[in-house]
C-alpha cells in the first residue's frame, strides 16, 4: 500500500549528510524554495550540461556537471530536513538523476570509454526511468534505496576521473573511471532487484 505524504513525513531519519547540509548549506537557501524547485532545476540544467560537453568545453562543463549533480544532495536533504517530502519528489528525483547521467554518459563514455560500457549504463538508466513511471502509473512508489544513492554516487565520482582524464591527459585515469562505472552498473543490478522484491 502506497504511503502518503504525510507518513513519509511523520516517520524521517535524517542522514549524516542531511545533518551536515542542514547546518552548512541548507540555512542559505530560502524557505520558499521548495525540494521540488531543486530537482526541476536539475531536470532543466542537464541540457546543458550536455551542450557543453558536446562543444567540448570539459573544463566548464565539469565544473557545471558537479555543481547539477549536488543538487541531488541537497533536494533530498531539503525534503527531509523541512519535512516537504512529497510523491512526486520521491518518483522524479531519480528520474532527473539518470536523465543527468544518461545523457552524460552517451556523450563522454562512447567517445572515450566505448560503446559497450555506454550501453550497459544507459540501458540500465532507462530501465530505471520506465520503471518509476510504470510504478507510478500503477499509485505505488518507492524512495530510493541505499544502493541506488552509492550507484548515483559511483556514476558522478567516475564521471569526474573521466573529465579529469580528458582535460589533464592523464591515461591512467581512464582505467579508474571503467572500473568505478563497472561498479555503479554492479549497484544498479541490485537497486532494481531491492525495487522488484519490494513489489
Amino acid at each position: 500500500m502506497q504511503k502518503t505524504e504525510q507518513e513519509y513525513n511523520q516517520n524521517i531519519k535524517l542522514t549524516f549528510y542531511d545533518v551536515m547540509l542542514r547546518y552548512t548549506l541548507l540555512p542559505l537557501i530560502p524557505s520558499f524554495i521548495r525540494p521540488n524547485h531543486v530537482t526541476m532545476f536539475r531536470l532543466f540544467a542537464s541540457p546543458a550540461v550536455f551542450l557543453l560537453f558536446l562543444k567540448e568545453q570539459y573544463f566548464v562543463g565539469l565544473i557545471v556537471f558537479v555543481a547539477v549533480a549536488l543538487t541531488d544532495a541537497i533536494d533530498g536533504a531539503l525534503a527531509r530536513t523541512r519535512k516537504q517530502i512529497t510523491i512526486w519528489g520521491i518518483a522524479y528525483d531519480p528520474v532527473a538523476d539518470k536523465f543527468l547521467i544518461g545523457g552524460t554518459v552517451l556523450i563522454l563514455v562512447i567517445k572515450h570509454l566505448g560503446i559497450w560500457l555506454a550501453g550497459f549504463i544507459v540501458g540500465l538508466e532507462t530501465l530505471g526511468i520506465f520503471g518509476v513511471l510504470y510504478f507510478r502509473q500503477k499509485g505505488t512508489i518507492h524512495p530510493a534505496n541505499l544502493w541506488g544513492k552509492i550507484k548515483m554516487n559511483l556514476q558522478v565520482i567516475a564521471t569526474v576521473v573521466l573529465l579529469v582524464d580528458v582535460i589533464w591527459g592523464r591515461a591512467v585515469w581512464s582505467d579508474v573511471s571503467i572500473w568505478i562505472f563497472v561498479s555503479s552498473i554492479a549497484f544498479g543490478i541490485l537497486s532494481i532487484i531491492v525495487h522488484v522484491r519490494r513489489v
